[in-house]
């Protein structure tokens, strides 16, 4: 399964969708929304694409009732998490926070196969040791705005746990890890 995974849209629609665009082009099966959408009318355009969205709260949280309601009016397609998400999708357990340090304390513990976060608007892909002798993946997309950093996202294959960022609307993008 791939997956679109994003972060720090701030109001930015049609930045969002056009990441989603590219994403459902190359396969992907659902989005992953690591927080700061802010405005619930963000996030419409990226659902007419169809595809699911987990969203989680970043720092501008925006309005929680709005997504409450955006949620409700989108036939399943988004789910609105809060501060923080547990999914499993394509057979991974995945967690989905805003902040960096918080992520990479939850890719430490070894109970995910994927932590994905943002906020810094630093795109990155590593893997970190975890207490259990392994390595958990921890994906920050960066920011799909493009605020004070080229607008990016990542596009997570689940199956072969391989994680490219891409600049968005362009070619290029980083080698898969």
């Amino acid at each position: 399964m791939k997956v679109c995974i994003v972060s720090d849209s701030h109001d930015r629609a049609d930045a969002l969708a056009q990441a989603v665009r590219e994403a459902k082009a190359q396969g992907a099966e659902a989005v992953i929304h690591c927080g700061d959408l802010i405005g619930a009318q963000t996030v419409k355009p990226a659902l007419a694409h169809g595809l699911p969205v987990h969203l989680v709260n970043g720092n501008n949280v925006g309005d929680p009732q709005a997504l409450h309601f955006q949620m409700q009016k989108s036939g399943g397609l988004l789910r609105y998490h809060g501060p923080d998400a547990r999914l499993e999708l394509g057979g991974r357990r995945i967690f989905v926070v805003h902040y960096p340090e918080y992520g990479h304390a939850m890719a430490c513990t070894g109970d995910w196969d994927l932590v994905c976060c943002g906020h810094s608007h630093a795109a990155a892909v590593d893997q970190v040791t975890n207490v259990r002798g392994g390595k958990t993946w921890l994906v920050n997309p960066g920011t799909v705005a493009g605020l004070a950093a080229p607008a990016t996202w990542t596009l997570g294959d689940l199956a072969a746990m391989r994680f490219e960022s891409r600049e968005l609307g362009s070619a290029r993008h980083s080698p898969a890890l």
